[in-house]
């Protein structure tokens, strides 16, 4: 039965995509219907895989009928199981997201006949990097999901989608080339990238060999993972993309970067000869992303730091090398794969009710929708770790499993963890009192523009900005005579380098985003020198598949603290057989000691 399931992850995706690729635009009620269905298919394959590996252990599938270690080879067991669980859950919540923004917007911004099956096969990748078997097959596995990737973030051609494209691109690529380089260093050593083989073979090696392919994986995965230093191009990569691809990046792309590092350091280097510089790694990468989002003021970028602040939790588990601490580290991922996709969603629909993601821009949200705050308010609190959420939880296991380790440094990285949880506090508090509890009037008028122009990109001017806001036509269309050349105007002051033409596109930037945020159309000379004297008019009202998908991943997230108990125990018998390593060869040999 496990070896029918087992490539099916994988495999549906793809025929998936073949077939919506066919399909193209012309029928595009059944694309997004086969898109759904294939991703539920996976959902289910994925929990019957992860019911059969918990209760039988792990196995393996020779692709091909070609015999090991040949062929391709597919390993399922407890941890690779729950990834593909995890993954397909926020991939079915992310896609009927993009579902009702395609429907809501006309797929401008998710253009239909690209967007389905790059989608289904980015998660394709996703499966292929969690089942495979050995290390040129993993490799495989990022390619795909990077190729979809690419497509992906730059999905609507803008300036700022292709500049941040260009870099993540470039930085993926330079890590693939350091993945393949380390794949061939260990091919020449070893004659072999199988991973149950190479479990036994590299012990053999000297010290040194060993350290240098150890250094050179881990780099490659750390520059994936965006484990500081090699963090720097993630905050400026992701928050320029659609909201389901940001969502969907956020959620799966660095965790699989999470995944082969803990497979690499608990099955092929299980010494620990980089343990503490993991260690060092994880308590920089919790403090300066958290530092960084607590300077942010767009609500994608402070979410974006705060995705890289908290990947610092899991590097610290994994670096402590102990069931308790790899245990923590496996049920961190899955909280925060939960977490970070749900609020990059509630972003989206931020931005589409308030007409900016800049907080300086924004004020109130709860008022003016009360079931978007409650979105944003539940899983934040999760993400800040507050009692008894999941995070409150996953964090707690690890600071357990630090200080019942006794060294000096994993207490200084319990010290870390508890800051870094407040400052996150912090950043997601400031959200809220901005951009949902301040009242609209009570916004700075000054720079706000501007800031929202430089998180834009250099290529949109702040009245560009406030022409993107949702309503600005219709508050074109009732404002008093003079209104458009006054707009003719603001365009010439905004490119104009003098004090009064940059004051007069600020304000009427903000005038703007306050009447949509107010829900009132203002009738001024567009400069905002007199009293407004606009009418109310009601707020369009979010689409409903988008928040009803939002909404469901905010359910999963509370689900997680529900089922904290079973889940923390699948984890840490996951964290047993890591330790263990011998599931894993016999699942792929039938042996022990395979040469």
């Amino acid at each position: 039965m496990i070896s029918v399931l087992t490539p099916l992850p994988v495999l549906l995706p793809l025929l998936g995509a073949a077939a919506a690729l066919l399909i193209g635009g012309r029928h595009p009620g059944t694309q997004r219907t086969l898109s759904i269905l294939v991703l539920a298919a996976v959902l289910a394959v994925s929990v019957a895989l992860l019911v059969l590996a918990d209760s039988d252990g792990a196995a393996s599938v020779s692709v091909g009928g070609w015999p090991v270690p040949l062929g391709i080879v597919l390993v399922v067991d407890r941890l690779s199981a729950l990834m593909l669980v995890v993954a397909a859950t926020v991939a079915l919540g992310v896609l009927v997201f993009a579902v009702g923004q395609g429907a809501a917007d006309g797929d401008e911004e998710t253009p239909l006949s690209i967007f389905h099956p790059t989608f289904l096969v980015l998660i394709a990748g996703v499966a292929n990097a969690f089942l495979a078997g050995d290390l040129f097959n993993l490799y495989v596995g990022f390619e795909i999901l990077l190729t979809a990737s690419y497509v992906l973030l730059t999905l609507g051609g803008s300036a700022p989608r292709i500049r941040a494209g260009i870099t993540y691109i470039i930085v993926s690529l330079l890590s693939s080339l350091l993945f393949l380089a380390a794949i061939a260093l260990v091919y020449g050593a070893t004659g072999t990238v199988n991973l149950a083989q190479l479990a036994v073979r590299l012990q053999d090696l000297p010290d040194g060999t060993q350290l240098l392919l150890q250094s050179m994986l881990l780099i490659a995965f750390c520059i994936k993972a965006a484990v500081f230093p090699l963090s720097a191009w993630l905050p400026d990569s992701y928050p320029t993309a659609p909201a389901p691809v940001t969502a969907v990046f956020a959620g799966l792309l660095t965790k699989v970067g999470v995944y082969a590092v803990i497979r690499t350091q608990t099955l092929l280097f299980p010494g620990g000869a980089l343990d503490h510089v993991l260690m060092w790694a994880a308590l920089a990468t919790m403090v300066v992303g958290i530092l960084g989002a607590v300077a942010q003021t767009d609500i994608r970028r402070i979410l974006s730091f705060t995705l890289v602040s908290h990947i610092g939790y899991m590097i610290f588990g994994i670096s402590l090398a102990s069931q308790a601490g790899l245990a923590g580290a496996i049920f961190y991922v899955v909280h925060h794969i939960a977490i970070q996709t749900t609020l990059f969603l509630v972003a989206g629909l931020v931005e589409r009710q308030g007409g900016s993601t800049s907080v300086d821009r924004l004020g109130g949200l709860a008022m003016a929708s009360p079931v978007l705050a409650i979105l944003y308010f539940v899983p934040a609190m999760n993400l800040a770790g507050i009692p008894p959420f999941s995070g409150f939880i996953g964090k707690l296991g690890l600071m357990q499993a630090g200080v019942a380790d006794g060294g000096w440094l994993p207490v200084v990285l319990v010290a870390g963890g508890a800051v870094t949880s407040l400052l996150t506090l912090l950043a997601i508090s400031r959200v809220w009192n901005r951009a949902f509890w301040r009242p609209p009037a009570q916004a700075p008028e000054g720079d706000t523009s501007d800031a929202a122009a430089e998180d834009a990109g250099p290529e949109i001017t702040p009245a560009e900005v406030a022409a993107d806001a949702p309503g600005a036509a219709d508050t074109d269309d009732v404002a008093e005579p003079g209104a458009d050349e006054d707009a003719d105007d603001l365009v010439g002051a905004s490119s104009t380098p003098t004090s009064g033409g940059r004051q007069a596109a600020r304000r009427a930037a903000w005038k703007r985003h306050t009447a949509v945020a107010t829900a009132s159309t203002p009738a001024t000379d567009g400069l905002g020198d007199e009293q407004d004297q606009g009418r109310d008019r009601p707020l369009e009202p979010l689409p409903r598949v988008m928040v009803g998908a939002t909404a469901a991943m905010v359910v999963v997230t509370v689900g997680l603290t529900v089922v904290a108990g079973p889940l923390y125990a699948v984890a840490d018998r996951a964290a047993g057989d890591l330790l263990d390593r011998a599931p894993y060869i016999s699942a792929v040999f039938g042996t022990e000691d395979p040469q």
